[in-house]
């Protein structure tokens, strides 16, 4: 019986928080539950060596103040082994590169909670299609690699919460990854199927 009142007792306070944090933000005129964004790495495209065609679409809810569901579109070109570190002077050093390159559009699916003001983590699915080319641009096959990524970030509001950038550390591991060419696969091997990475998202809330 006292197992019955102590769990009534504690689903009524979430209750109860939940709503006090819906009507608070409510009252807020800052408060936005949707927001649409991309990411500072598109800069990237300016790259003429290694340019990754790289195209980045964020879509969200706020469900709470506190929590939220995003979806992301993410399409890329790259040539060189995933798990080489993030600045390594192995990055498209001779011999260290894919003979040929990859294509992917990754649907990605994800959920952010806020701590304490915004401070943040983050866990994203993101479930890679890819198309392998050889070095004569021919197409040589079809993968699928599946994306764990986890970050830790803090949100930076501007112009009464309309925009916000979002800097964050974060880590990538990929537990499956299939139908990878034994040419690209003999460069990769070398390499972690994991490497650390910093985040830098921005977006519009409406």
């Amino acid at each position: 019986m006292q197992k019955k009142l102590l769990w009534k007792g504690l689903a009524l306070v979430l209750a109860g928080s939940l709503q006090l944090s819906t009507v608070n933000a409510k009252t807020d005129s800052s408060y936005r539950k949707w927001f649409a964004g991309s990411t500072l790495y598109l800069l990237g495209n300016f790259d003429q060596t290694n340019n990754p065609g790289y195209i980045q679409l964020n879509v969200g809810y706020r469900i709470t103040p506190r929590d939220v569901v995003s979806f992301r579109f993410k399409r890329s070109v790259y040539a060189w082994p995933i798990g080489i570190p993030f600045g390594s002077s192995s990055f498209d050093a001779p011999g260290e590169n894919y003979p040929g390159h990859a294509r992917i559009l990754a649907p990605t699916v994800g959920y952010q909670r806020f701590w304490w003001k915004g401070a943040y983590t983050s866990v994203q699915a993101l479930n890679a299609f890819e198309k392998y080319l050889d070095a004569d641009n021919k197409k040589i096959g079809n993968g699928y690699t599946l994306y764990l990524d986890g970050y830790l970030g803090y949100q930076f509001k501007f112009f009464k919460n309309r925009f916000f950038f979002e800097p964050a550390i974060g880590i990538s591991y990929w537990p499956v990854r299939t139908n990878v060419p034994a040419s690209f696969k003999a460069v990769e091997n070398k390499w972690p199927n994991y490497f650390i990475q910093p985040g830098f998202d921005f977006g519009f809330n409406f």
